[in-house]
């Protein structure tokens, strides 16, 4: 009998041999293409601008050898037959391996959203990348925190006591700060649908201001009167939001009152009188002009037209020039503005016959 058809711990020589050679050539072909990978895809993510090749170069990077010498280890020990123990220890080896290097690939996803989120952000609001920072530590925990628990319960462990004390643990905690954690999921959802960003204008039921910072708890904005309102992010969200920033135009009415000494061919004037000062403004689309109603002391004239920039002191500079040009116009015609006025007629005396 040769040397090679020697029985050693169960399994001839040449078997084991066998094993240790698939064991390296897997360990190294592993580890080979990772390298062939990293350095091609490194190329390409420098030269395109997608997003695909990024989150792979960053899974990649995030491979342990440690955990590519164990997927050998299990593809060398399928050559040979081992005892049983020996089956279950490399099992559980196995398996711990993948679930930490699961956690790796968790924490780059995590890190490369993060990451992501705050170069978009940081130029127009730097201020936010703190709070994606704190989720993100929040989702990293969450994240090894079930690789624990798994790992725990494949090595034998009996984790429905421990589930089941960190459940109650989980709900005193809960109900304790349920309203610091509503305000910190507010802020995720903030953050990740962006009803508002940083310089808004935005209106939330009776109050009005530009958003100065979006916090993990709160919003603050700053009133036009100049003080600073805070936010709960949970009540934020649970109220109707305005934002003026984002308006694509601002649509605007106002009305002219004229007196009732007012011609005919004056009336009928006004109209295009009106539409030639509105349309000669910038920036402006000008709608409609009617004469609407008879007041109680003025012919009533309603005017509408679009602000096609939504910055709200352009509207204001453009309307006082209109105003001022309906003001010169007018007087030109010998059209008089209404103002409140009363006429009392007194009747003389009754001659008696």
């Amino acid at each position: 009998m040769g040397l090679l058809s020697r029985m050693w711990y169960g399994n001839e020589v040449w078997k084991w041999l066998v094993a240790a050679a698939v064991v390296l050539f897997v360990a190294a072909f592993f580890w080979i293409g990772v390298r062939i990978l990293l350095r091609r895809l490194s190329k390409i993510a420098k030269r395109t601008s997608t997003q695909l090749d990024d989150l792979i170069l960053s899974l990649l990077e995030r491979t342990k050898i440690v955990f590519l010498i164990v997927v050998a280890i299990y593809t060398g020990a399928l050559v040979v037959k081992l005892p049983d123990v020996a089956n279950q220890v490399l099992r559980v080896f196995s398996v711990l391996a993948l679930l930490i290097q699961a956690g790796y690939w968790g924490n780059a996803l995590i890190t490369y959203w993060i990451d992501r989120s705050i170069r978009d952000r940081v130029s127009s609001d730097a201020r936010k990348a703190t709070s994606l920072s704190a989720l993100g530590f929040v989702a990293k925990v969450l994240v090894w925190s079930v690789v624990i628990l798994i790992g725990l319960d494949n090595i034998g462990v009996d984790i429905t006591a421990l589930i089941a004390g960190l459940g109650v643990a989980g709900i005193a905690i809960s109900l304790a700060v349920q309203n610091i954690l509503g305000d910190l999921f507010a802020s995720l959802s903030i953050i990740i649908d962006k009803p508002f960003e940083i310089d808004d204008f935005v209106v939330v039921g009776e109050l009005s201001g530009t958003v100065e910072k979006v916090g993990l708890k709160s919003t603050r904005v700053r009133s036009l009167s100049g003080e600073q309102i805070i936010l709960g992010n949970s009540d934020l969200l649970a109220s109707r939001i305005k934002n003026y920033k984002r308006m694509s135009e601002r649509r605007i009415v106002f009305h002219l009152g004229v007196s009732y000494d007012t011609t005919t061919e004056q009336l009928e004037a006004i109209p295009e009188m009106v539409r030639e000062i509105v349309e000669r403004q910038r920036e402006v689309r000008f709608d409609r002009c009617h004469f609407k109603s008879y007041g109680e002391f003025a012919l009533q004239f309603e005017i509408v037209y679009f602000m096609l920039v939504p910055d709200y002191a352009a509207y204001m500079d453009t309307q006082q020039e209109i105003n001022l040009e309906i003001h010169e116009r007018f007087d030109a015609v010998g059209i008089g503005f209404a103002y409140p006025t009363q006429t009392i007629y007194l009747a003389g005396p009754t001659r008696v016959e």
